[in-house]
């Protein structure tokens, strides 16, 4: 009987706690903590747990146009490359003296720089702009080690076959196109500059002389080093501007591509027209199904500051 009773009691306690049906009753509320023992499976959540539901918070809307105009940075680059490999199979062929290459380029890099000079800003407080002089510098360094090892950088390759040295040209400037910093291209990346200077080598060093070489050096340093930064510039300072030229150096790249290989030329153009113009309309219209929930389950994110610790 003392058995009998005594369960009794602890089932009319169960029944306080739990409630009849054996759902958790209203005498012990659940909280959401870790540290104390509650009369809950460890799964239980109440009716409030999807009421802190949020979904695709902090999403941002995006305009097609918007978006061709910033895709067009990347078809620039693009016909950058295909511009440079225009200009080394014009060499190749004898087609362009190293000559007008070089006073080409010489032009080019004074009207650009005069550019740039005019769309910089003006120095900040505290911090020294750079001079002339040290641009002045920095340039006939690079001239004067390029042009010495000029005879050297053409016979670099002399012992591997042509076949080798295009296909390693074309990773190179894949790979430059890849791991280019389009956000923010000035100054290029390490990586990108890189691997276009290395294609670069590859290429020039299957031209018919060491002028050729030194020339052919000198126009990558003007393509994939100094142009991106004139281009960012640019791009902050006249934005009208920027989408002008992307569209005229992408209808140069067609161009001249055409004109020694109409097949990489419609190649060009269809890989062109995919990234500016259909990649943004393929985000666009993605867009709308994007469904990016956030809610009680997501980890914690300590907004403390913790500064002081590290001292």
């Amino acid at each position: 009987m003392i058995q009998i009773s005594l369960k009794r009691h602890v089932l009319a306690a169960i029944d306080t706690v739990m409630g009849p049906d054996g759902a958790p009753g209203a005498a012990v509320p659940w909280r959401k903590v870790l540290w104390e023992r509650q009369p809950y499976p460890d799964n239980y959540v109440d009716q409030r747990f999807l009421e802190e539901l949020r979904r695709n918070e902090g999403l941002r809307q995006y305009r097609y146009w918007a978006v061709v105009r910033e895709a067009g940075f990347v078809g620039e680059q693009l016909s950058c490359v295909a511009i440079f490999i225009t200009l080394w199979l014009y060499m190749e062929q004898s087609l362009l003296s190293p000559e007008t290459l070089l006073w080409t380029s010489l032009v080019c890099a004074l009207l650009g720089y005069g550019l740039h000079r005019a769309l910089s800003a003006p120095p900040q407080t505290g911090c020294e702009p750079r001079t002339r002089l040290a641009d002045l510098q920095s340039a006939a360094i690079f001239l004067s080690f390029t042009f010495g090892f000029s005879p050297v950088l053409k016979t670099l390759t002399e012992s591997v076959s042509t076949d080798t040295v295009h296909a390693m040209a074309a990773v190179m400037l894949l790979a430059h196109l890849v791991t280019f910093p389009y956000a923010r291209p000035a100054p290029p990346g390490s990586v990108s500059l890189n691997a276009a200077l290395f294609a670069s080598v590859c290429l020039a060093s299957r031209l018919p002389g060491a002028l050729h070489t030194f020339a052919m050096l000198s126009c990558a340093l003007l393509v994939f080093a100094l142009w991106p930064c004139l281009l960012q510039r640019l791009r902050g300072g006249a934005p009208g501007h920027f989408t002008a030229v992307c569209a005229g150096v992408c209808v140069v790249g067609v161009a001249g591509l055409g004109s020694r290989c109409p097949g990489g030329a419609a190649l060009m153009a269809l890989a062109l027209g995919s990234v500016t113009l259909l990649c943004p309309l393929l985000l666009v219209r993605l867009q709308r199904h994007k469904d990016n929930i956030q809610g009680p389950w997501d980890e914690a994110e300590i907004h403390e500051e913790l500064g002081h610790l590290a001292q």
